[in-house]
């Protein structure tokens, strides 16, 4: 949509007012003390004192972790339209092998996601819209718990944090991008993620005779294999819905014993929000037809993730704009709807918004994924990211390019 531009950054500048140093702290302060979701308490303390001393009046959230404040505009300041810059706090639960000097002390938990960094990058926005006030309201958000299903964004929505306000932006740490590039496309980014537990129940009995009793284990086989040909012929393949188990048990611990119980989990997940919004009574209905076949008793689990985050085409033209101003045209890439889940998309079900990957790898180390326990971020994007989010919250969507 925007072209995707050569990776190279010619654009980076110095920083004279010593943010890029604060910003390398904050991080490193965060990325060593990860909390997982809903137990960022002390990360919530830290980040309200550091908007205190800036002069802000942070306000934490009633479910008890993260913040969100705003920044009023510049005296004077005729615009009406009001911002939100988004960022999540949450660590995950897995141990950390990055070999940084700043890694994890925290026993199984780490920020192999990169949220220490766009915690970060968001403070650094702050510092920045504090010392030259912006042109419009800017309200700050620092959500917990973005992790969890279905995303801590949802129930800070019901609270109310987007209310009054035009349009949001967020970033993510892309450890597939260079420094100096953002993909940045309108339209659906992400994609929908919903949990399916399913727990079967039989009499059990002896492999011998089957035909006397209720055979769970093989009722879970055609469960995984007959509910993907259900999927793949009862919605559209052109949604990119996408059925994957990833845990099937039995309560049997020898052969020739059919046990009484067993389960399944796995993930749904699609690229179309109808499908996000309509497929629950499909996969319930398929899932009971099919122990029914073989007198197993079926309980369903359906746990509704986030739908697909759908970025604003105007929003994504003002993103753009805001990444050419921090790293000239060559920075702003394009990006892919990924299947992976993001709780985004519980603002942007309310309000116009834009989703961007921010490349955080510095093209020399080996790649690693998110979620992995080798995540490394370079540190050069966190500078990047604080001034897109600056850049974003001051640019008029109605005076276009060149404004």
């Amino acid at each position: 949509m925007f072209g995707r531009g050569k990776t190279e950054n010619k654009t980076e500048k110095q920083d004279p007012s010593g943010l890029e140093e604060r910003l390398v702290r904050w991080r490193r302060h965060i990325h060593a003390h990860p909390e997982l979701s809903f137990e960022e308490t002390e990360t919530t303390v830290y980040i309200a004192e550091q908007l205190r001393g800036m002069g802000l009046k942070p306000r934490e959230f009633e479910l008890g972790t993260g913040l969100w404040c705003d920044v009023p505009a510049a005296d004077g300041a005729t615009a009406k339209d009001v911002v939100a810059l988004r960022a999540d706090i949450d660590a995950l639960p897995m141990s950390e092998e990055s070999g940084e000097s700043f890694s994890s002390e925290v026993e199984g938990v780490s920020h192999s996601c990169g949220h220490d960094g766009h915690t970060a990058m968001l403070l650094g926005a702050a510092e920045m819209l504090v010392a030259d006030p912006p042109p419009r309201p800017v309200r700050l958000i620092f959500q917990p718990a973005e992790e969890t299903m279905p995303g801590g964004a949802k129930t800070c929505v019901e609270e109310g944090v987007v209310e009054g306000v035009d349009r949001i932006i967020a970033l993510h740490c892309d450890p597939h991008r260079r420094v100096g590039e953002v993909g940045v496309t309108g339209g659906p980014i992400t994609s929908s993620n919903a949990k399916i537990g399913v727990h079967v129940h039989s009499a059990g009995g002896h492999t011998a005779r089957p035909h006397e009793t209720q055979d769970t284990v093989h009722a879970l086989a055609q469960i995984v294999l007959g509910l993907n040909g259900v999927v793949d012929r009862r919605i559209d393949p052109r949604s990119g819905t996408v059925l994957t188990w990833g845990s099937i048990k039995a309560g049997g611990s020898a052969p020739n014993v059919i046990p009484d119980s067993g389960e399944l989990w796995g993930t749904l997940r699609s690229a179309d929000r109808d499908v996000w919004a309509t497929a629950e009574p499909l996969v319930r209905d398929a899932i009971e037809h099919l122990a029914a076949l073989y007198g197993v008793r079926a309980e369903v689990e359906y746990v509704q993730g986030v739908p697909p985050v759908v970025n604003d085409d105007e929003c994504a033209e003002l993103a753009a704009r805001a990444v050419e101003t921090v790293l000239g045209p060559e920075g702003v890439g394009t990006a892919e709807q990924s299947s992976g889940g993001e709780d985004f998309a519980w603002y942007t079900e309310e309000i116009p918004g834009v989703y961007l990957r921010l490349g955080v790898w510095d093209g020399e180390r080996d790649e690693t994924d998110l979620h992995h326990p080798g995540f490394v971020l370079d540190e050069r994007a966190l500078l990047h990211g604080a001034r897109i989010f600056n850049e974003f919250a001051r640019l008029d969507p109605d005076a276009g390019e060149g404004s």
